[in-house]
C-alpha cells in the first residue's frame, strides 16, 4: 500500500512538472531577452562571430611555423640488379629490395605581403560579424515588440467585441419584446440584427488572427509554433510607458548607427582588397628545415634494433619573385579600386538615407502620440453619442438607423484607439532601432 501511494505521488509530481513547463509567461522585456538568447536569427549571428574568431586564427596560423611528418616506404617487387653496399656498412645504398624514409619538415613564412593584408582583413571581418550581430539583435528586438503588440491588439479587440456583443444582444432582446407588443417597427429589430451579425463576424475573424499572432510570436521568440505562451503586459500599459518624447532629443549623428558602421566596414574591406592586389607584386620569402633517415633492407625489418639508418638534414630558402604577368595584376588592382569607389559612394548614400530615415522615424513617433491622444478623445465622444442615441431610441424619439450609425461609429473608435496604442509602441521601437539605442 505504501509503495502504491509513493508511486501515485511520483506520477502526480511528474505531471505537475510537465504542466509547469507550459505555458510560458512573458512580459515584453522578458520576451525580448528570451528572443535575444533563443531566436534562430540571434543564435546564428552569434555563430557567425565564433566562425569569424576561428577564421582570424586560421589566417594568423598560416604565417606561423608549419611542421609536417612523412614516411615513405618502397618495396621493389622486381629488381633489375641486386643491392649494392658501397661503404661496406651493411646498408644497401642502391637497389635495395625495400626502402623506408621517415622525414620531418619545418616550413616558415618569412615575408608575404598578402599575409599582412590577410591579418588586417581577418580583424575587419570579425568587426563586420560583431556589427552584424548588433544589427540582428536590434531587428529581433523590433520583431518581438511588433509580434507581442499584435497579440495584445488581438486580445484587447476580442474583449471589446465580446462586450459589444453582450450589449447588442441585450438591446436586441429588449427591442424584440417591444416589437412583439406592437410598439416598435420590425426594421428596428432588423437593424440591430445586422449590427450584431457584423460584430460577431469581426469577433470570429479576430479570434483566428489571434491564433496566428501567437504563432508568429512563438516563431520570433524561438519557441515551438504551438507553444502555449502567455503575455503579462497589457496594450494600454505598454502604450503609456512609451509616451516619452525624450528620445526625440537623442543624437541624430548617423555615424553612431549600426547601418553606417556596417557600410563603413564594407568600405574598409574594399580598401584592403586594393592593398591585397598591390601586394602581389612583392616577393614571397619562406624558409624550410628538413631532416630524414633512410633505411634499406632486403626484408621488412625496419622496426628491428639491428636496422641501420642513414641520416640526412637540410635547410634553405625559397624566394618567389613576380616578374611578368601580362597585365593580370594591374587589371585586378584596377578592378579592386573600382569596387572601392563604389563602396565610397554607397557609404555616402547610406549616410544620406539614414538622416532621412531618422527624421522620418521621429516624425512618425510624434504623430503616433498625437494620434493616440486624438483617438482617446474621439472614443469618449463616440461613447457619449452612442449613449444619447440609445436613450433616444428606447424613448421612441430616435430612429434605429441613427442608433446603428452611432454604434458603428463607436465600434470604429474603439478599434482605432487600440490601433493607435499599437502604433505608439511600434513607432517607438522603429525609432530606437534606427538610432541604434541600447537594447537592454
Amino acid at each position: 500500500m505504501r509503495q502504491s501511494l509513493m508511486l501515485f505521488i511520483s506520477i502526480i509530481t511528474i505531471s505537475l512538472g510537465f504542466s509547469q513547463e507550459n505555458p510560458s509567461s512573458f512580459t515584453l522585456q522578458e520576451a525580448i531577452d528570451y528572443a535575444l538568447e533563443n531566436s534562430r536569427q540571434a543564435k546564428n549571428a552569434t555563430r557567425d562571430i565564433d566562425a569569424a574568431v576561428k577564421q582570424k586564427w586560421e589566417t594568423i596560423a598560416t604565417g606561423l611555423p608549419q611542421i609536417n611528418g612523412q614516411i615513405s616506404y618502397v618495396n621493389n617487387l622486381e629488381r633489375q640488379f641486386p643491392g649494392i653496399d658501397f661503404n661496406n656498412d651493411g646498408i644497401e645504398d642502391i637497389g635495395a629490395k625495400q626502402n623506408m624514409t621517415p622525414s620531418v619538415t619545418l616550413n616558415q613564412l618569412i615575408f608575404d605581403g598578402s599575409y599582412i593584408v590577410g591579418l588586417q582583413s581577418a580583424k575587419v571581418f570579425l568587426e563586420i560579424s560583431e556589427n552584424a550581430k548588433i544589427k540582428t539583435d536590434l531587428e529581433v528586438r523590433k520583431s518581438v515588440i511588433n509580434a507581442y503588440g499584435n497579440v495584445l491588439l488581438a486580445e484587447e479587440s476580442i474583449k471589446v467585441l465580446e462586450r459589444n456583443i453582450s450589449v447588442l444582444e441585450k438591446n436586441l432582446d429588449e427591442i424584440t419584446k417591444i416589437y412583439e407588443n406592437g410598439l416598435e417597427e420590425e426594421e428596428s429589430v432588423e437593424q440591430l440584427q445586422i449590427t450584431l451579425s457584423g460584430v460577431k463576424s469581426n469577433l470570429n475573424n479576430t479570434t483566428r488572427l489571434k491564433d496566428l499572432a501567437y504563432q508568429m510570436l512563438n516563431i520570433t521568440l524561438g519557441l515551438d509554433i504551438n507553444n502555449n505562451t502567455l503575455l503579462s503586459d497589457s496594450l494600454e500599459t505598454l502604450a503609456i510607458s512609451n509616451l516619452d518624447l525624450n528620445i526625440l532629443d537623442a543624437s541624430s549623428d548617423v555615424q553612431n548607427t549600426i547601418d553606417y558602421k556596417i557600410a563603413s566596414n564594407d568600405k574598409v574591406s574594399k580598401e584592403l582588397l586594393v592593398k591585397l592586389e598591390q601586394s602581389r607584386i612583392l616577393p614571397t620569402i619562406s624558409g624550410f628545415l628538413t631532416g630524414s633517415y633512410v633505411g634499406n633492407n632486403d626484408k621488412f625489418r625496419f622496426f628491428s634494433s639491428n636496422q641501420a639508418w642513414a641520416g640526412t638534414a637540410a635547410m634553405g630558402f625559397n624566394i618567389d619573385i613576380p616578374i611578368f604577368g601580362s597585365g593580370l595584376k594591374s587589371a585586378r588592382t584596377q578592378r579592386a579600386k573600382i569596387n572601392l569607389e563604389k563602396s565610397e559612394d554607397d557609404l555616402t548614400e547610406t549616410e544620406q538615407r539614414l538622416k532621412l530615415q531618422i527624421a522620418s522615424a521621429k516624425s512618425d513617433f510624434e504623430f503616433s502620440i498625437e494620434d493616440y491622444e486624438n483617438k482617446q478623445e474621439n472614443l469618449a465622444l463616440a461613447e457619449r453619442i452612442e449613449t444619447k442615441n440609445q436613450t433616444k431610441f428606447f424613448e421612441g424619439i430616435g430612429s434605429s438607423f441613427e442608433l446603428r450609425q452611432a454604434q458603428t461609429q463607436l465600434y470604429a473608435a474603439q478599434q482605432e484607439l487600440l490601433q493607435a496604442m499599437l502604433d505608439v509602441i511600434n513607432s517607438k521601437a522603429e525609432l530606437e532601432t534606427v538610432l541604434n539605442t541600447p537594447i537592454n
